[in-house]
């Protein structure tokens, strides 16, 4: 059945092709770009000519104001705090499946899609909608989706799900697509280079407040310019002249002290996690046995989860794991399907 679908373009391949499978497919598509961040982010004229290429209608969206608000400023108090955002999962969150998608449904159109490599699929024995990880283990952005709504889902496409990234980048070639040889986009579209410290040195100067780096023993070691140029896990750039490999293990907002030590010291067997969300369940109601990825490119780490207090998600690893950072999202998985998800505290 032929549907209208607004199709979020950033001018790239992936959304690109989106819109020009879901055309082929017989519906009637219109593809729209937001404007976020002073064209740093999504290119507009890309979008543009993939759309004349196609014969569809384009549409821009100024979202500047609530980008700015939501996503931007969010991404500067975590750093101020000592912990480590990532603002594309809020982007899209808060911009993408909240704004957007209200905007779709405002003006008639029957579905939402977007260029993520993932999967919905409907569970017949409860009627939820399932969020699953995308067929290209390579391209996977599953991640990055895993506060999608049940409310959400049902009005969301993803085209790409099943599809490889190779695939698509050929499949493009071959219609002529304008955006088919654009490289892959910037890791935070808004941070040009993706070099944050020079973002927030730029919009936030407040952050150049110097501190002293100490080892886990209180040694002090060294002296540093702001938290904020700090990630629990990092191992260069420390300022630090020493004779084996340091890491940061710890961040010390009240205290101003960026802590280092030994790979060792960087390794957890257990975690919290707040904001969290569940997809095929309400709330988490007993003990669960998940795989959980704590960062993007992490791998996945067998664990137990259960309630724990304040509304909170405790985590138990088999194993202990390094790489778990404050900020980030514990993401839970059972097989290919995504369980849930939430803010990693302290």
């Amino acid at each position: 059945m032929m549907s209208r679908i607004l199709v979020a373009m950033s001018g790239g391949v992936d959304s690109s092709f989106a819109a020009a499978l879901l055309l082929q497919q017989g519906h009637k598509v219109e593809g729209v770009t937001m404007k976020l961040s002073a064209g740093v982010c999504c290119d507009i004229a890309s979008a543009q000519a993939v759309c004349a290429h196609l014969g569809i209608a384009h549409r821009i969206i100024d979202m500047q104001r609530e980008f700015e608000r939501s996503v931007v400023h969010n991404f500067i108090s975590e750093y101020r705090a000592g912990r480590t955002p990532n603002p594309c999962i809020r982007c899209n969150d808060i911009i993408k499946f909240q704004a957007l998608l209200s905007h779709a449904r405002d003006n008639g159109f029957d579905f939402l899609a977007t260029g993520h490599y993932a999967r919905i699929e409907q569970n017949p024995a409860t009627g939820r909608y399932l969020l699953k990880k995308g067929a290209d283990p390579g391209k996977d952005q599953s991640y990055f989706l895993y506060r999608l709504t049940q409310d959400q889902l049902a009005d969301v496409l993803f085209p790409l799900g099943a599809m490889h990234k190779k695939e698509v980048r050929e499949q493009s070639r071959l219609q002529r697509l304008p955006a088919a040889e654009r490289p892959e986009s910037q890791e935070i579209c808004f941070v040009p280079d993706n070099n944050y410290r020079a973002f927030l040195r730029e919009h936030a100067p407040d952050v150049l407040r110097r501190g002293e780096i100490t080892m886990i023993d209180g040694t002090v070691v060294g002296k540093h310019n702001g938290i904020a140029f700090f990630t629990v896990g990092q191992r260069r750039k420390l300022g630090v002249a020493a004779g084996e490999r340091l890491y940061v293990t710890r961040i010390e907002p009240e205290t101003g002290r960026v802590v280092l030590g030994q790979r060792r010291d960087l390794e957890t067997s257990s975690l919290q996690v707040s904001d969290t969300i569940f997809l095929p369940f309400d709330r988490l109601e007993k003990l669960l046995a998940v795989e959980v990825k704590v960062r993007y490119r992490s791998t996945l780490q067998a664990a137990t989860i259960q309630p724990a207090d304040s509304g909170r998600i405790a985590v138990a690893f088999d194993h202990p794991v390094t790489g778990v950072t404050p900020g980030q999202a514990a993401v839970f998985y059972e097989g290919d399907i995504v369980v849930g998800g939430g803010t990693i505290e302290r």
